[in-house]
């Protein structure tokens, strides 16, 4: 990324610990951390002797690989586990617990960063018993703690910052240092350390930094402060976000697109359904989650950020009483609208204006149940405008998706509300020489944010995906049909997306889908909605209070004590957590500020841009000497070219795989823009029991084709002569009249090449790994030993090596690698050939000469 001046740039750093083998005595943990090539060490001790309290001892320096073989060697019987990274430390009652991530798998990447997502942890207890005889509580307390499942969608990566928006993470950092607080009211110091190093015009200077994260989202910060007061380097622990990551692609011709959507589920305010409503005194609303799509072409990235989040006033609903829809309530008057002015404050901060509110909330109804939040809604989206600039006003859109849903079309009146959304807030764009950002956001909500909201977002990235595929050069004007592989594949993603944040929050996955409000669901698709609204009622009534013990345990909202008291009693006999989550509004001095000014300076300052972006903090920052540190070299990190690996390993490969999933056998048009039916779906066009869909679908394809849902109008006829051309053309090729499929759409290599790709055998798979571990071992006992090449030690080395070993080099073969390229010599002949065609420019004739056609025209009767 580059900063306004273009000979600065600056890079993410990549965490120099990358797996972590863990060796256990009686007195103490070994932690030995090493980065993915193997080439660079750190230890850690932790102390098990104390009790109640936590000691650990971190080796300042690197420790070379000699010193480590033999630390390994020595404990070589107390090795216990072998992990990626530390999660961080909880303490109940008795002691320490250690958390690490023990298996992961790569889910998705950015650019050359890779993204993980957590497979299995485990527990390491730390501290000896103070006593025999353990607290009685503290396997409950465990026991509650593990209810929070960290092998269910929690991510991680070792460069990028996941908790952060790739707008925020392609700007150049402004502010450096712990101590600098974007938030406070204080003037921000002026730094001007790039500048200054910068000697001359031409001279180009690069920076490595790490990125300053939003604490709201990592959901392991409260397990990672008792690690933060003894390690000085951070490279030991991981920082964990929790929701959803997925990512697939589409082929342009042959040409692959990544798309990835990265949802962020806030830790303030969090838990379940019925338990958690509305909003606390500082603003923190109900299952908010930022959503990001981000869309890839080789070194070109375009994102568009959009959130969901619950209304953000005081209101509950009664689950005392065991019906399907418990009545909704307002707890509190807030005639100032004080708790949305600190939300949408917050959201001015970090996204820029305008803020468009997107309400699916029912607003008319015979008995009064939705519409009480819509009312409440409006009312402070009003009130705050007032003390607003016009142009920087919040933007208040209702549109009630279950009325539409039976009176028109739901998609259509989506799509146009989407196409203004686009146009108000923009996109961020990364091209070499242009960028372009998002200023705003848009917030979906209904009552739950689940079903309602996830339609109208995926409506909303249909049209962002537009967009960014027009702003890539890929499509002109910007819009897809539905039936599309572009659509279908985005549709697939934001349905496991709606599924995964139904599950955290509603317990279970969405009852509504996208679908649904298409009109294209299938009858059985009812019998499961039922299924899935009945097990949503029941978890919210008899396992979301366990549930929300957890969240508060694991967040750190509850922090057990072995003084047991009326004060302090057990989290399972509290009546409410309501202390919990708002005890910073009862600690916190009253605010002096007018609530008539209820934005900052510096926020207001900076729109319609993000105050957050354009004063960007980074934790350090320091300038890159040479070329080679490995630590920012996102490059390997992601071919990872120091070790065999296979082509299904490979995140890119796999991914392209996924999308052919969504590929019809049968296509008569090979755009993945423009909508095709298969051939089965032709044939039993006219039964829809055949194909699983209603009758009512069926009567309601004009309508779904006015929406963008176009299927195509070819008639039978048509169908019948398209079949009769491919008959004639393939009796022209003399092949058979088989489905037209990718396998038989083009030759094989071996048709072509007269070979083709096969797996080696053993015998050349076992001699290629030892020839790598031959080059490996030599290259790093040189390396690590500090021996030189040319002495009888050295040699005497290396004829050990390969004892039993012939290579010989052919002569044909150079000594070219991928870092050096030793160029080709070229005789005298042909740079005299080169320099009289180099110099024909100056005396060329437009016409050919007589002799000249004469001998073209003899070259051509050759042919």
């Amino acid at each position: 990324m580059n900063n306004n001046n273009a000979n600065i740039i600056f890079h993410p750093v990549i965490s120099s610990i990358q797996k972590v083998v863990v060796y256990e005595t009686k007195t103490k943990f070994y932690l030995i951390g090493s980065n993915n090539r193997e080439t660079r060490f750190r230890l850690l001790i932790i102390d098990r002797t104390a009790v109640d309290e936590l000691r650990i001892h971190e080796d300042p320096n690197e420790i070379s690989a000699k010193d480590i073989k033999r630390m390994a060697q020595n404990l070589s019987s107390a090795k216990i586990t072998s992990a990626y990274g530390i999660l961080g430390f909880v303490r109940f009652l008795e002691g320490y617990y250690l958390i690490l991530v023990t298996k992961r798998t790569r889910c998705a990447f950015v650019g050359m960063h890779l993204i993980y997502t957590i497979k299995d942890t485990v527990m390491i207890r730390i501290n000896e018993l103070a006593t025999k005889q353990p607290h009685p509580f503290e396997q409950r307390y465990v026991k509650m703690f593990q209810n929070v499942d960290l092998r269910s969608n929690f991510y991680f990566s070792y460069s990028y910052d996941l908790t952060r928006t790739l707008q925020y993470n392609m700007s150049a950092p402004k502010f450096v240092g712990s101590n600098v607080n974007i938030d406070s009211d204080e003037p921000l110091p002026d730094w001007n350390t790039l500048t200054n190093n910068v000697q001359s015009e031409n001279e180009r200077v690069d920076y490595a930094f790490r990125s300053q994260p939003r604490e709201r989202f990592i959901w392991n910060a409260f397990l990672l402060k008792p690690a933060r007061e003894h390690i000085l380097l951070k490279d030991w622990l991981l920082e964990v976000t929790h929701g959803f990551i997925s990512q697939s692609s589409i082929s342009i011709f042959g040409r692959p697109i990544f798309v990835c959507l990265i949802a962020r589920r806030s830790t303030k305010f969090a838990g379940t359904r019925f338990l958690k409503r509305g909003a606390n005194f500082q603003g923190d609303v109900a299952n908010e989650v930022e959503t990001e799509q981000i869309v890839m072409d080789g070194h070109r990235l375009c994102s568009f950020t959009q959130m969901r989040g619950s209304i953000p006033s005081h209101w509950s609903q009664d689950v005392s009483k065991m019906v399907p829809k418990p009545p909704i309530t307002l707890d509190l008057s807030d005639p100032f609208c004080e708790t949305a002015a600190k939300h949408f404050e917050r959201l001015l901060f970090h996204y820029g204006s305008p803020i468009i509110i997107l309400n699916l909330v029912k607003k008319r109804e015979k008995r009064k149940h939705e519409s009480i939040l819509s009312r409440e809604l409006k009312r402070s989206i009003k009130y705050l405008n007032q003390f607003l600039p016009p142009q920087h006003r919040m933007i208040y859109r209702h549109f009630d998706m279950a009325r539409q849903s039976r009176n028109g079309n739901v998609m259509e009146s989506l799509a146009n509300i989407s196409t203004d959304v686009i146009k108000e807030n923009g996109m961020f764009f990364k091209d070499r020489d242009t960028t372009t950002l998002q200023t705003g956001i848009v917030r979906v909500n209904c009552v739950d944010c689940l079903d309602r909201t996830n339609t109208a977002q995926f409506a909303i990235g249909k049209v962002a995906l537009a967009h960014q595929l027009y702003n890539l050069g890929f499509i002109k004007p910007p819009k897809l049909e539905f039936d599309s592989d572009c659509v279908t594949m985005l549709e697939n993603l934001y349905e496991d997306h709606g599924d995964t944040l139904a599950l955290q929050y509603g317990g279970s996955q969405l009852v509504h889908r996208i679908k649904t409000y298409r009109k294209t669901a299938a009858w059985a698709s009812q019998g499961n909605d039922i299924m899935q609204t009945l097990s949503r009622y029941f978890s919210n009534t008899f396992s979301d209070t366990e549930k929300q013990h957890s969240y508060n345990l694991f967040l750190g909202y509850y922090i057990p004590s072995k003084n047991d008291s009326k004060q302090n009693p057990p989290i399972w006999e509290l009546q409410t957590d309501y202390y919990m989550h708002n005890y910073k509004s009862f600690n916190s001095n009253n605010d002096t500020k007018f609530l008539t000014d209820w934005v900052r300076h510096k926020v207001r300052s900076s729109l319609p841009h993000s105050c957050s972006d354009l004063n960007k903090i980074v934790k350090e920052l320091f300038r890159v000497h040479s070329k080679d540190v490995e630590m920012i070299d996102s490059y390997s990190h992601y071919h990872m070219s120091f070790k065999l690996t296979e082509f299904n390993e490979h995140i890119a490969f796999r991914i392209s795989q996924m999308a052919m999933r969504f590929m019809p056998t049968f296509r008569t048009n090979f755009s993945p823009f423009q909508p095709g039916r298969r051939r089965e779906d032709r044939s039993s066009a006219k039964n829809p029991s055949l194909t699983g869909q209603s009758s009512t679908s069926s009567t309601t394809s004009s309508a779904s084709s006015s929406s963008g849902c176009e299927e195509d109008s070819s008639s039978d006829d048509e169908f019948q002569t398209l079949n009769a051309k491919n008959r004639q053309y393939s009796t022209k090729i003399k092949i058979s009249t088989t489905p037209l499929t990718f396998e038989n759409l083009m030759p094989t290599m071996e048709d072509v090449y007269g070979c083709k790709i096969k797996q080696p055998s053993t015998e050349s798979m076992a001699i290629y790994k030892k020839y790598v571990q031959i080059g490996r071992l030599s290259s790093q006992f040189y390396k690590n030993e500090g021996l030189p090449t040319n002495n009888k030690e050295a040699a005497r080395i290396n004829a050990k090596l390969m004892k039993g070993i012939q290579l010989s080099p052919s002569p044909n073969l150079k000594n070219d690698t991928s870092i050096s390229v030793e160029p080709p010599k070229v005789s005298e002949k042909s740079i005299k050939i080169y320099e009289d065609y180099v110099n024909s420019k100056k005396t060329i004739v437009g016409i050919p000469s007589v002799k000249d056609l004469d001998v073209i025209i003899r070259y051509i009767k050759d042919l």
